[in-house]
């Protein structure tokens, strides 16, 4: 199986005429779209931080008051006077976030009076390196561009090869706030404030000159008959935490920029890079297409064409962009990862909490990525305080609440409208740390991280149900009220229709899936004596009185409310009552039959009626397919993927561009080929026939374990598991299988034709083999 990073590569013949055409750098905090340009090159630049806004109380001190009279309205159906006095007293005040921002541009003007020739633009996401190359007047000139973790700094290169023949101006600008000074003879400097009361930022832009010279004003840097620039660009902001935005940007930026050679830094910068990269090495297969610009392999695979590397791309793609959005000691990927050009984005940018920032990590710990995982557990642990007001204030309850969305600030509260009061959003977030210890084992990280914060969030849980009572399908049951499923609406029998309501079935789901986790940490955390054991039994308890799903007895589909009702809008973008088969685990194919051909059915219906039409949404169908083992479901899903929502430079797109896709798409890659929720490792549950051959190298199954994959005419012929714990390993495949290590066959137990069971040790190696 011979190495195909050179063959991760976007390339194009053309520059990039928009932003969505742009190629994205970054090293997690600062970040950069590459356009390409000829006479005139773009760098929009990008800093983590820079969001409007600054901390406030935001919590609604009518909102308790009220929640008592809205859970009495709903109980009896009377949907309209809940929402009327819930849009009144429930939401926060304001019940809005602001943008995060874009830092601005750097932006490169070149005389050129000729035509260029040999144009070539690319990004490597093996090195992290975009690159641009084109000819004039018998010139030839190259640019190269990454974003350095080692060194905090965006670096751009330019060179010709022939001397004296490098002159260009420099300017930096940005929408509004901002203005431009000269720091030295040989940097420029970008600062200002967001608005009034905003953070405070700075870049600065160095020039190291080889031949020739430059000169600097305020206006911009001058470069002239120069045989190659080195630029160095760094950024920051005020923003400490969100309590304290009182930083000196200036004296970041000037700490940031390093003494190295260029050659230095780019040899820290690929080493780092390609020590996260090279972990997951993926062959889907090869054609002829693989040899065409990226974006006419594009073109021509939304026309029907035959591209198994595209799928490939777009799974490294998706790694790519989670690493330079999402790193250590980093905030995390926003809706848009890291990259921005607007003042007012989007959705502001946001981190929306009903499944979009989820979303960004569901490929972390499978991808081989567990690190990049952290910066989102770094965010919980800032939206506690907040979250632990806004329970108090706005429910009566313990623990720790956060709802559809959230910013830096510790926004906590409903937002955007009635359908943001649904505050699961800090039970969805503690899948995830969970997640993170069951990939590795590490129970430290259990003990002193994740359980925390999921017994918080469960405290508030717990504190949040109430019993329904006497007249409802669910009466002496607990169930969330009020509740949402998100954004969606359902009609009921007299014609109304709402939003609004009690128990609906994702609630119920991310609940179930929320105390069992509390309760499998709580075990592993009393392995030398017992742990938490009163709040434990409070768990059980809840957990045998939650209300229970409920299959239409009219349309055998899972509903995804409490109560049967008809859905204005059946193709939603939003499937959150199938939460429990993907990213939960309550449903699974073996283990709940009956419920997973209620889903089955349910999923049927949403794509009949135009589901899955966002990017993410599309992607989420992926992952769903995957895990119902429908190989060619899932494969018609992941190609509709790249035909309707994928753009030129393989961003996702809502429209407009959200990352989330991008991460979710990956994730459904990886479903296809591993999974590892159900207890055991199931191997290739979802190998379409269009794979005909193919391998993976260094995904992660639940367990401590690293996988490699090989597979010849759609049948197992290898699997590598490393084992990194003592612990117990049953696989799965579609082939009758043995297992060897050190040469020698190792006594396992053949559970059922394809299924074997056996003790794997930390740090042996075992080789599944295809009989």
């Amino acid at each position: 199986m011979k190495n195909n990073f050179d063959k991760c590569m976007l390339w194009y013949r053309q520059p990039a005429k928009e932003w969505v055409e742009a190629l994205p750098i970054g090293n997690g905090r600062i970040s950069a779209m590459v356009f390409g340009g000829v006479d005139k090159e773009r760098f929009q630049l990008n800093e983590e931080t820079l969001w409007d806004g600054y901390e406030r109380d935001r919590n609604n001190p009518e909102a308790l008051e009220a929640l008592y009279e809205v859970r009495k309205l709903l109980f009896e159906g009377k949907n309209k006077e809940a929402t009327e006095i819930s849009a009144k007293k429930m939401m926060g005040i304001p019940d809005r976030v602001l943008s995060y921002q874009t830092l601005g541009d750097l932006n490169i003007e070149f005389p050129i009076d000729d035509e260029a020739k040999d144009y070539y633009h690319e990004l490597s996401l093996d090195t992290g390196i975009a690159k641009t190359e084109y000819n004039v007047d018998g010139v030839k000139y190259t640019r190269k561009a990454f974003v350095s973790a080692v060194d905090q700094v965006i670096v751009v290169r330019i060179k010709s090869d022939k001397p004296n023949k490098v002159n260009l101006k420099a300017t930096m600008t940005r929408q509004q706030d901002a203005s431009t000074k000269k720091v030295s003879d040989n940097c420029l400097m970008l600062h200002g404030q967001c608005g009034t009361q905003g953070v405070k930022f700075c870049a600065y832009l160095l020039a190291n000159v080889e031949g020739g010279n430059a000169s600097v004003t305020d206006e911009g840097i001058v470069v002239k008959d120069a045989d190659a620039i080195t630029f160095l660009i760094s950024a920051a902001t005020s923003y400490i935490n969100q309590h304290d935005a009182s930083a000196d940007p200036y004296k970041r930026c000037q700490d940031y920029l390093p003494t190295k050679s260029y050659k230095e830094l780019k040899e820290a910068h690929i080493a780092d890079h390609q020590s996260i990269f090279r972990r997951v090495e993926i062959d889907l297969g090869m054609t002829d297409a693989v040899n065409k610009p990226t974006d006419e392999r594009l073109e021509a695979f939304k026309n029907g064409g035959d591209d198994p590397h595209l799928m490939s791309l777009y799974f490294q793609v998706g790694r790519y962009l989670l690493m330079g959005s999402s790193r250590p000691d980093c905030l995390p990927a926003n809706l848009q990862g890291i990259w921005n050009e607007h003042i007012n984005a989007p959705w502001n940018s946001d981190y929306h909490t009903n499944i979009n920032l989820q979303m960004n990590y569901w490929l972390a710990e499978v991808c081989n990525l567990a690190d990049c995982h952290v910066p989102l557990f770094d965010y919980m642990d800032t939206l506690v305080e907040p979250g632990g007001k806004t329970a108090k204030i706005h429910y009566g309850a313990g623990g720790w609440v956060v709802h559809h969305l959230s910013d830096i600030w510790g926004f906590t509260v409903p937002a955007d409208g009635v359908w943001g009061i649904s505050p699961i959003g800090s039970a969805w977030l503690c899948q995830h740390p969970f997640e993170h210890y069951l990939f590795g084992g590490d129970r430290e990280f259990l003990a002193k991280r994740a359980y925390p914060l999921m017994k918080g969030a469960a405290r508030f849980i717990l504190d949040f149900l109430v019993e329904a009572p006497e007249g409802t399908p669910v009466a002496g049951r607990l169930v969330t009220n009020p509740s949402h499923s998100p954004e969606n609406s359902f009609r009921k029998p007299d014609g109304a229709t709402s939003m609004f309501t009690y128990a609906a079935t994702m609630d119920l789901e991310i609940i179930y899936d929320l105390f069992t986790n509390c309760i499998e940490a709580i075990d592993a955390l009393s392995e030398n004596e017992p742990f938490d054991v009163e709040f434990r039994a409070e768990l059980v308890s809840a957990l045998d009185r939650l209300a229970p799903l409920q299959i239409s007895e009219k349309t055998g589909r899972l509903q995804e409310w409490v109560e049967d009702y008809d859905e204005p809008e059946p193709g939603h973008r939003h499937m959150s009552h199938i939460y429990a088969l993907h990213p939960g685990r309550q449903i699974t194919l073996r283990g709940t039959p009956h419920l997973a051909e209620a889903i089955r059915k349910s999923l049927e219906y949403r794509l009949s009626h135009g589901g899955g039409h966002t990017g993410w949404s599309r992607a989420w169908l992926v992952n769903f397919m995957a895990r119902l083992e429908e190989p060619e479901k899932a494969y018609a899903n992941l190609r509709l993927l790249l035909e309707k929502c994928t753009l030129k430079n393989l961003f996702d797109t809502h429209p407009p561009f959200q990352i989330d896709g991008n991460f979710g798409g990956t994730s459904g890659i990886a479903e296809m080929l591993i999974q590892s929720h159900a207890g055991e490792i199931s191997l290739l549950p979802a190998l379409p026939k269009a794979w005909k051959d193919g391998y993976v190298k260094g995904l992660r199954a639940r367990g401590g374990f690293e996988v490699d994959i090989a597979w010849k005419d759609h049948n197992l012929t290898e699997a590598i598991i490393r084992a990194s714990l003592d612990e117990s390993c049953q696989v799965r495949a579609k082939v009758h299988i043995n297992v060897e290590s050190d040469g020698e066959p190792v006594s396992a137990k053949d559970v059922e034709y394809g299924v074997l069971s056996f003790y794997a040790q930390n740090g042996k190696t075992y080789v599944v083999k295809g009989v």
